[in-house]
């Protein structure tokens, strides 16, 4: 097991959101097969605030901006929640994977959050298959 899982946004998405396909899954991905840290990154937390206030993915009812903040506040209180920071490192990988040939245009931020991931040691948790094409990425694929 991981020490430190990095979610994806899909996987905050559907713990803040009950109505969510994937909230039951997510909800015991969070209470049985979590690492003791989870961590937000920089994208991760602005993908988080703009969905949540974003009104087709909310269903039609999305949340002012200090309901969003509010969301991001429960979690990143929580005493297993951290923060990643940056380092150099992330850009080598990042830049790495973005330049192989068979990248698709559509993995930007999955390149990113999987760098982040490898330099921090950490494990990539999401609902997206994209991040098992990122070799030697620790990636725990949550199938609903």
């Amino acid at each position: 097991m991981a020490d430190l899982d990095l979610p994806d946004l899909n996987l905050w998405l559907a713990l803040a959101d009950p109505d969510h396909a994937h909230h039951c899954r997510a909800r015991r991905y969070w209470e049985c097969e979590a690492a003791p840290k989870i961590a937000f990154c920089r994208i991760t937390m602005l993908g988080f605030l703009r969905l949540l206030t974003n009104a087709q993915v909310m269903h039609g009812d999305p949340l002012r901006p200090g309901k969003a903040w509010a969301a991001w506040h429960a979690f990143s209180s929580l005493p297993e929640v951290c923060f990643l920071n940056e380092s150099p490192l992330v850009e080598t990988q990042f830049e790495e994977w973005t330049n192989r040939r068979d990248f698709s245009a559509h993995c930007w931020t999955d390149a990113w959050i999987a760098s982040l991931a490898q330099a921090q040691c950490a494990r990539v948790v999401s609902f997206d298959t994209d991040f098992a094409t990122f070799s030697g990425l620790y990636f725990l694929h949550l199938k609903p």
